[in-house]
Order: C-alpha cells, then structure tokens, then sequence
C-alpha cells in the first residue's frame, strides 16, 4: 500500500495480510534536527526540528507562505475512541498536523484480565488492547509517517496482571513507547504490591530489549490528591522510585521519561505554583526525559478553559523543558473523544510553541534570592525527607500500607487519608512463587538469575539459541490470532457502515464512521436547570437522536445560559448530488500586487438605494480587514444609502476600472433589482463595456446578479482576495478582447 494525500485511507485493504506483516521498525525516535536553527519561509526559528514532507500547517499559516514549523518536543496525542479502525483515520489526520507519538489507553478493565485479549472485542469497554488492533494501527502507522515523512512513536500502557505479556507483545508488534509503573498497579488498580514489581522487573526488560521509551505514572498522584499542589514533593518521590528501578533493570536513562503535571490550573495562581515545581523535577532529574502533560484533574467542560491551562502549561515546558508534550483534550472532561479535539489540541500546542520560538535567548529564570528559587530548594529538600521517612519506615511496600501516598497533607504534614494497600493484599495476591534452584527460561529478554551456565559462557548473553530462537528473533513462531467473536468484530463494524465506505454517501461523524453525531451550541435566556432540559427539547424537536447536554455554563444567573449539545443526525448525503458553484479563485497577494503596480487601478464603492449596512463593503476595502485596498488598488467610498447616479456619474469623474455595490437589504428582491437599474444606468452613460460592475451581499448569489447585469456576485464568506482576485482577471479579459 501506498497512502496519497487526496484519498482515503483503505482500511479493508490495511486489514489483509495482517497475520504476516511485521513492523518496519522498533525503538522509540527522538525528532531530528532539534537544536539546529534554520530559515523557514521568511523566518529564522531556533527552536524547531525538521520539517514534514507533507503536512497540515495552522490556518494562519496561509498568511505567512504556508509554513509548518515543527517544535522540537515529540507531540502526543491520546485517540482511543473504542473502534481500531476509526482511530487509524484520526491517527493519519494528528500525524498531519505534526503528532508522532499517538497514545493507545487500554481499559481500565483490562488491568485485570491475567492474559492478553484476542480479536477485537468491543464490548469491553473502552481500548481492550489486542495483538490485531496494535498490528493494524502499527501498520498504519507504518504507511503514515512514509507519508508526512517523520517517524511516529506508537504507545499503549504496560500494567495490570498481564504486564509482561503485554510488554511481550509490544516488543514483538514494534510498538515505541509505553506507560510502565509497578506504583500504578499498586495504588491505582490494587493489584497485590509483590506481583506488581516482580511483572514490573520482567517487562522493563522486555521493554529495554525493544529499545521502547518508559513513562511512568506519577502523575497519577497528581490527579488523585484532593489538593495536588500539596504532593509535589510526593511526586518526586514516586519518579524516583520507577526511575531508579528502571535503570537497575537495565533501562537507559535516556528512555526513561518521567510524566510531569502542573498540579495547578487557573483561577488558582498557577504560575508561581507549577514554575517551581517544573524547575525543582529537572533539577533532580536531569539525566532523565520529561513528558509534560496538561493538568487534567481541573478540567471541566469547556473547551476555552481547556485551552487556556493548555497553552499555560505549555509555557512552562517552553520556560523549563520536555522532550515529549501531551496534549490530552477536552474529551477528558466531556468523555466525548471528537476527531476535531485530537486535532485542536496538537494545533495548540504547535501555535504556542512555534509563537514562543526562542523565548529563552531573551528571558532568564531567576532563582537567587528569589521566591522562584527558595520554592525549587524547599521543594527538592521535602522531597529528600520524605524518601528517608519511607526508607527508615522499612521501604516502598511498608510506607503504602502505612497510607504514605497520596495524602493531601503537604509533606510533613499527613492528613491520613492516604491510599493504603496491604503488602498480603490485592488483585493477584499469592500468585508469586520463588523459582526452583534450577529454573530456566530460555527467552531473550528475562529478569534474574537462569541458571544459564550450565550450558556454557554463549548461553548467558543469548539464551533463546538453545531453542532456535524466540519470538524476538523469529516473529514467524508468533501465533497470530485474528478474530474469536462472530458478532463483535471489525469485519462486522465494517459491514454495517459499507453506504459509507468507498461510496459518495456522507454523515456527520464525532469518532466512529457514519455516527452521524453533530455538536450544537445555544444561549438560552434562562437559568442553568430550565436551559439544559429545554436544550434538550430544542435539539430532539431539531429530529436529533439521542441528544445530551455535554457543556453548560452561566452567562449570568438572571439573563442566562450556554448549552452545548450532542445528538444524532440521521441525514445521509450523497456528495455527487449536491449543487456545488466553483470555489472564488484566489491570486497569489504577490501576484496582484504586482498586477496593481503595473497598472494602477480605481474603484468607486457604496451601499446602494436606501441600504445604510456599511460594515460588508468596510470588510472588502478597508486594509484594516485585509480589504483590496492592502494590494495598491485606489477606493473611494460613497457611503451609505447612494442613489445608481451618483455611483455611475462618480466612476465617469474619476475615470473608475470598477464599481461595487454592496447590499444587506433584499425585500421584494430590491438588490437584484437595483443591479439592473445600475447595470442599465451604465450603458445610458455609455461606460457599461469599459468599466467592471460587482455586488455583494448576504443576499446576493453570483448567478443572480449576473443574470440582473453584473458581471460577478459575491455572497456570505467572501474575501477581500476574491474580489481583488476578480478585479484583476476581469481586467484582463477586457484587454484581451479589446
């Protein structure tokens, strides 16, 4: 397969062969080029990595010769909508916009399944990670980053009872990173603390072997808390722990990347709050790689507030560092996983930093004498103490069940409402057992002492040649099991969505092909009770299905409320039937300057008849608005309300190449009809073949106004470029025919 960037990605086609293909390539990749500063387009940028081959760059970008710096952090996004095949086509549009580390979440439930899941089950519940899934979306992912040319980093989570034999499949399926954490499992799901870091040892082994990065999951702490702030020195503490059992298994320091949060989120001082604590975990932490990742435990509904703690935090990466950036949605606070949110969120993060490109060559973080720096040292110092305590209480285990972690009290100070786990406790308790003297497991990548001797010195550095190979080494002994479930599967989800696939026939989409969910947002001059059910009533009188409030926020108690609204819109189009007028064509601005240049041009402009609208004609002129007045062309504005005389007899006295019209008000067609009155008044004047005549308007359609003697009609959305565009062309053409 080959991917093109005006067709479809063909999932029927990704899906065959799958039992043999295997990945192109295993590792984690580090952006190139970070560190280097380069030209791009008509700038110089000192913090970006090399560019995309083909990429989707920032709406403003067209402004600027379409450029797409690209940050030096590793971009995230999360996508896990429930449906592989969905998340494949979100994954192709993130990596277009700059993602290359696309984030798997396995369901919560999986944490305890004791082995891994066959086929694709839906029914689970949220991503049941399984060997088909993480092979298709490898590789898909494959295909995707041939296209936009940059290698993306494939990621899903390392934990639950089955540990090892995910991190097993990972390594052999060439995924690039993971979160692996023995403190996840132990506080957060309860699985017993013993099998945790004996599973945790072994797949941190396998994950070494496969050169795939580690995140930890300290974050967790963070937004479990009931005060995060107050845990920053626990949180220290915890990275410590995964880190240094990481690198004891064998892990290098430069894969081991800690998951680092700002505990903080507007209203609350955030700045003063989160700066130091980013400051003090690099401090300590310097040999490691940090993945910043947006406070979540403080996010609500709307998408604006979202995004303003998202571009805060991401200050605070530009002002300290990461090499990885998160960039978790709303979805977060919605549970509402929308295509366009995914998208958002990366653009977010490459606008800010692209915007704060070389902020630091010109500040300076001080820290002598200064609260910044007084904060960062007290920081690092309760964060020393606290690992003593655990140390002197006798180690990890004996401090959780001692309800040390995750307490809201700010170290020293504990509140005892800690999570406690006991060391006999917990999902899989009992289920470790010590190895007999002569155990021996003759696999590649395995935790501990294998009794390898025996067989001789070659044996204990590559033990699976004493049966032929492992998985590792011969991916053909990997039983690949493609589906179990008749009903639930990805053929049958495929089956049921054909009308759309490969045909002309669209919905709306939210996550999965044809949901036909729509979002609408409304103001509803009530309070926030009464506006969300008569939300409802609205939208199921609008014929949507199923709708939800999933947003609601007061303007004003007394005068009203916001609501957002998901539904299901059960409207099929067939795109080959719809009547489409050609897109206005746009010169390049280069290009119509230099047009104006050459060969100046004049235009008189006004609303017409008793119209006094002024604000339409405004936006196409005025230079303020990018009007066409930014390409040399000389306007001159009559106002509002002008009689057709006055128009044609002012484009005779100053010699006009054009005049426009501009008209809002359209009762008894009066718009069109005042286009053949200025249309007819011309040729009385004897100017109608040597001057060009346009209107616009709300109102107003191209084909109209040239059947009531225009020679264009300019609608809704129109820019100044299309007219200047217009003007130019139109001139030409005279020329020629002349």
């Amino acid at each position: 397969m080959e991917l093109k960037p005006n067709e479809k990605l063909d999932i029927k086609e990704l899906l065959k062969d799958l039992e043999n293909y295997r990945p192109k390539r295993r590792g984690w990749h580090w952006r190139d080029g970070v560190g280097e500063s380069r030209k791009i387009g008509k700038f110089n940028y000192y913090d970006t990595s090399e560019s995309l081959k083909q990429s989707q760059p920032l709406p403003a970008a067209k402004y600027f010769d379409s450029i797409d710096p690209q940050p030096q952090p590793v971009i995230t996004t999360e996508i896990a909508s429930g449906r592989f095949e969905d998340d494949i086509r979100r994954m192709r549009m993130a990596a277009w916009h700059g993602a290359d580390h696309i984030m798997v979440i396995r369901t919560a439930g999986q944490s305890h399944f004791e082995s891994l899941i066959e086929g694709t089950p839906q029914g689970v519940g949220g991503i049941p990670i399984s060997r088909k899934q993480v092979r298709a979306q490898r590789k898909a992912l494959d295909l995707i980053e041939e296209e936009v040319g940059r290698p993306i980093n494939y990621h899903s989570y390392v934990s639950g009872v089955a540990g090892p034999e995910i991190a097993v499949m990972f390594a052999e399926e060439g995924v690039n990173g993971a979160h692996q954490d023995p403190q996840y499992n132990v506080l957060y799901r309860n699985i017993n603390m013993i099998r945790s870091f004996v599973d945790a040892a072994e797949a941190k082994k396998v994950m070494t072997w496969a050169d795939i990065a580690q995140i930890d999951g300290a974050h967790n702490a963070n937004a479990t808390a009931r005060e995060a702030w107050k845990v920053m020195p626990e949180l220290m503490v915890q990275h410590g722990i995964n880190s240094m059992f990481s690198v004891k298994v064998g892990m290098k320091k430069g894969n081991i990347c800690l998951s680092t949060v700002p505990p903080t989120a507007p209203p609350a001082p955030c700045m003063r709050l989160d700066l130091p604590y980013a400051v003090a975990l690099r401090d300590i932490f310097k040999e490691y790689r940090m993945r910043a990742q947006m406070n979540t435990k403080y996010m609500e509904s709307s998408t604006r507030e979202a995004t303003v703690t998202h571009v805060l935090n991401l200050l605070i990466s530009q002002l300290t560092s990461a090499d990885i950036q998160s960039t978790i949605t709303p979805d977060e606070g919605r549970n509402v996983p929308w295509h366009i949110y995914n998208i958002e969120a990366v653009d977010t993060a490459k606008q800010a930093f692209n915007g704060m490109d070389g902020l630091m060559s010109m500040l300076e973080l001080k820290r002598e004498g200064t609260e910044l720096g007084d904060k960062v040292r007290e920081l690092k110092e309760r964060a020393i103490l606290f690992m003593e305590e655990m140390l002197e209480s006798g180690g990890y285990f004996e401090a959780v069940q001692a309800g040390f972690f995750v307490d809201s009290g700010y170290y020293p100070e504990r509140n005892g409402d800690g999570i406690v786990r006991k060391i006999d406790g917990g999902v899989g308790v009992g289920t470790v057992y010590e190895r007999d003297a002569d155990y021996m497991a003759p696999v590649t990548a395995h935790f501990g002492y294998n009794n390898l001797l025996q067989y001789g010195d070659e044996y204990v550095e590559n033990p699976s040649i004493l049966v032929g190979g492992t998985t590792f080494e011969d991916p053909s002994k990997i039983i690949y099991i493609d589906e179990l479930d008749e009903t639930d599967n990805v053929n049958v989800r495929l089956e049921e969505v054909k009308e759309f696939v490969g045909t002309t026939n669209i919905k709306p989409e939210m996550e999965w092909r044809g949901d036909g969910i729509i979002h609408i947002t409304m103001f509803l001059p009530t309070d926030i009770r009464t506006a969300e059910f008569a939300g409802l009533e609205m939208a199921k009188k609008m014929n949507l299905r199923d709708p939800e409030v999933i947003h609601k926020e007061v303007m004003q108690e007394a005068e009203g409320t916001r609501v957002e609204i998901k539904g299901r819109l059960d409207v099929t189009i067939d795109t080959t039937k719809l009547v489409i007028p050609p897109k206005p064509e746009e010169l390049s601005e280069d290009e119509l300057r230099a047009d104006i240049a050459s060969k100046p041009m004049k235009i008189v402009a006004a609303t017409v008849g008793e119209d006094e609208h002024s604000v339409g004609i405004r936006e196409i002129i005025d230079i303020k608005h990018g009007g066409i007045e930014k390409y040399g062309i000389q306007c001159h504005i009559l106002g509002t309300s002008v009689s057709v005389e006055k128009l044609v007899d002012a484009a005779i006295e100053i010699n006009a190449d054009a005049i426009l019209t501009s008209t809002i008000i359209s009762h008894d067609d009066i718009h069109y009809k005042n286009m053949k009155k200025l249309h007819e008044y011309a040729i009385e004047k004897g100017i109608r073949d040597d001057v060009i005549i346009i209107s616009g308007g709300t109102q107003v359609s191209n084909e109209l106004a040239v059947q009531n003697g225009m020679d264009a009609g300019f609608g809704r959305g129109t820019k100044g470029s299309h007219v200047a565009t217009f003007l130019v062309k139109k001139r030409r053409e005279m020329e020629n025919e002349n």
